[in-house]
């Protein structure tokens, strides 16, 4: 079975996003790329919620092609072009040319069946909406927090509600330059 991985900035008073979806506030750096980097080279599956979706077609497809694009813009623009991509919305529809296919309802069932099948992993990129339906399903089995030295204080909260605790396992966290915690765990298995 493959493994859903969940990436996602958070500020420390637990809000992915200001007050109009602003992500002004998150810290990027080389060391933050080199861990997407890794992610990615270990999937072949990107899955978004819409909006994160048309944020990353508007850029990515083209981000290599400008003037003195950077090795990140490189590397991830050629990782989008060739994996497979499946968003989360009941507006848009799926299109071959783009490798896109369009989950629209009963999205647990579409995400246990595409973990079901062969590949790599499946990458969870942002997608705030998508991760919480998600981890209240307990579908995703590994999330990397990037925990940002920042507090919001009003904005979109990664979990306004819960149905019930959600017990991880904690794998690791280390500072990663420019003073992002970074937050690995694992689903617990109980």
């Amino acid at each position: 079975m493959r493994k859903l991985v969940s990436l996602m900035h958070v500020s420390l008073d637990g809000f992915v996003a200001g007050p109009n979806g602003e992500m002004n506030w998150i810290n990027i750096s080389e060391e933050i790329f080199d861990l997407a980097g890794d992610l990615t080279s270990k999937a072949d599956t990107a899955l978004y919620g819409r909006v994160t979706y048309d944020m990353m077609e508007a850029y990515w497809p083209t981000a290599a092609d400008g003037p003195n694009p950077s090795k990140h813009d490189i590397e991830h623009s050629a990782w989008y072009k060739r994996v497979d991509k499946v968003v989360v919305s009941t507006t848009l529809s799926s299109d071959a040319d783009r490798k896109r296919t369009v989950i629209s309802d009963h999205i647990e069932c579409g995400i246990k069946h595409l973990k079901e099948q062969d590949g790599s992993n499946i990458l969870l990129l942002g997608s705030p909406s998508v991760t919480r339906l998600l981890i209240e399903a307990d579908l995703i089995d590994e999330m990397w927090w990037l925990i940002n030295p920042v507090i919001l204080g009003q904005g979109i909260k990664m979990f306004p509600e819960l149905s019930s605790p959600k017990n991880l396992t904690f794998v690791s966290s280390e500072m990663r330059d420019p003073g992002v915690i970074v937050l690995h765990s694992l689903r617990s298995q109980s």
